[in-house]
């Protein structure tokens, strides 16, 4: 299985020091980890975003539902074949070699703190409930800089508070969501929810753009499996963390944005910056009820930057114990061995696109959205096909043929999910983040010169020894004929017999 230009098994799966032992992510935290990841300010935001499309968005979340879960179980499948830190970069390496593992890493890095500057923007609509109402610019800039470098905080602090910090924002940012998707369902009105394909386009058309924004809410469910190396028992709970924490996502996000499409006047959610707000608002009256989800989409939203700003550094530091990233991102810090530069970098990328999305970006969520879904759908793509290839060289002799047909078909589900979104992204996005991922080639490039050497050198073999000039002969030895064997075997032989 493995590619022709591996050599020996990668650094992280060899060894994954104090990560992986007591003071790591039990089950419970590895699930918080998923959850907190998946469900950020994006779904607060999402019902808003979706609007443009009408119903027929709807269509769409439950096809990216359908194709989530499919990508949850082959990163479930494939935590438990190949352990270590790293996801979807570890699953490409193995597979395909460094190359693809190398851009896959790379894809996922831009999707981290790329995504981070999103949930930052949707988490400003909420504090802005209460602050910066009237939405000035530099105002909004400040609240995201301070979002983003909050958890930034957290994450040096250690792995244990970051455990803990996730937890309770997990369990605060949950409570009303669950409230929207169960009660909130007893107030919706059908007159709220206007033409049920309010694109102006084809119905296809509605649905791929729509889902590939609807992919957002679900990016998040391999953080698990990049963080394996921290979560205890890996082979056992990044799998059920990676699909418990999806099912919980799916049935809160499904049930949620029905509430608020039906709660909320069609005309009036598009327009929306706080859009579970408005929902509460027209439920409860007055603005207390809306103000409490307000709270907890705060909460939320710096729940998932803490889990994000993790990951953020964690799949990099795998690949360069690689030598396949930069070696800055190896360097740690304190007992529970930190990713310091990991995640002080990719915050101050994340601040900065934060900046030029607000001063040059007219949606700016939206805009941030669909380039981070295109550069996680390569990773998911990648793993997917991983997957299967596995399948058709090894499952057919160690799996039973149940199994076998059945992961095949969701890892064929879950390719075919993947091409789907990439699609959906638009051209302009495909554009935009294929550039930006190809960016990586003169990266990777400067980072195998070592190895290219190296390569060179055992081709060529041991350069010749040098050999020494002899000092230059006597002018008499220089002009005499050169003498014959006979001659020296007489000499020889005439000089013994006087001795």
């Amino acid at each position: 299985m493995s590619a022709p230009d591996r050599e020996g098994p990668p650094q992280h799966l060899a060894s994954d020091g104090p990560r992986g032992r007591g003071g790591g992510f039990g089950l419970p935290a590895a699930t918080a980890l998923v959850v907190g990841s998946i469900i950020g300010t994006g779904v607060f935001a999402l019902p808003s975003a979706l609007a443009p499309y009408g119903p027929i968005a709807l269509v769409a979340f439950v096809m990216v539902t359908i194709g989530a879960l499919a990508l949850a179980a082959v990163f479930g499948r494939l935590s438990e074949r190949v352990p270590g830190s790293g996801g979807p970069y570890v699953y490409a390496r193995e597979a395909f070699g460094e190359f693809a593992g190398f851009l896959t890493a790379w894809s996922y890095w831009i999707t981290a703190w790329a995504g981070n500057a999103a949930i930052a923007v949707a988490w400003v609509g909420y504090v802005e409930v209460f602050v910066n109402k009237g939405h000035h610019t530099w105002g909004s800039i400040a609240i995201a800089l301070t979002g983003l470098w909050v958890p930034a905080i957290v994450n040096l602090t250690g792995v244990r508070n970051i455990g803990a910090f996730q937890v309770v924002t997990t369990v605060l940012k949950f409570l009303p969501l669950a409230f929207m998707a169960t009660a909130g369902l007893l107030f919706v009105k059908s007159g709220n929810f206007g033409a049920f394909n309010a694109s102006g386009g084809s119905a296809l058309g509605a649905v791929s753009a729509a889902g590939a924004i609807a992919l957002f809410s679900y990016i998040g469910l391999e953080t698990a499996s990049v963080a394996a190396g921290r979560v205890r028992e890996p082979k056992r709970n990044v799998p059920r963390a990676t699909v418990y924490g999806t099912l919980a996502c799916a049935a809160i996000y499904l049930l949620g944005t029905l509430s608020v499409f039906g709660t909320v006047p069609h005309a009036q959610l598009g327009s929306s910056t706080a859009p579970f707000t408005d929902a509460m608002n027209a439920i409860a009256g007055g603005h207390w009820a809306g103000n409490l989800v307000a709270a907890a989409a705060i909460v939320s939203g710096l729940g998932a930057l803490n889990g994000w700003t993790l990951i953020c550094a964690e799949m990099p530091m795998a690949a360069a114990r690689d030598g396949l990233f930069p070696a800055a991102f190896t360097g740690t810090r304190g007992r529970s061995e930190v990713p310091a530069f990991g995640i002080l970098s990719a915050t101050v990328l994340a601040s900065v696109l934060t900046v030029v999305s607000y001063t040059s970006f007219t949606k700016v969520f939206t805009e941030i959205v669909l380039l981070s879904v295109l550069t996680a759908v390569i990773p998911y793509l990648v793993s997917a096909a991983a997957q299967l290839y596995w399948l058709v060289v090894r499952g057919r002799q160690e799996l039973e043929r149940p199994r076998f047909a059945r992961d095949v078909t969701v890892a064929l589900l879950a390719l075919a999910f993947s091409y789907w979104s990439i699609q959906g992204s638009g051209y302009q996005t495909v554009y935009y983040g294929l550039f930006t991922i190809l960016l990586g080639i003169p990266v990777y490039i400067w980072l195998k010169r070592p190895d290219a050497a190296a390569r060179t050198a055992a081709t060529t073999g041991p350069a010749e020894p040098a050999v020494p000039t002899a000092a230059p002969l006597p002018k008499a030895a220089r002009t005499a004929r050169p003498v014959s064997l006979p001659t020296i075997l007489r000499r020889a032989l005439t000089a013994r017999h006087q001795h």
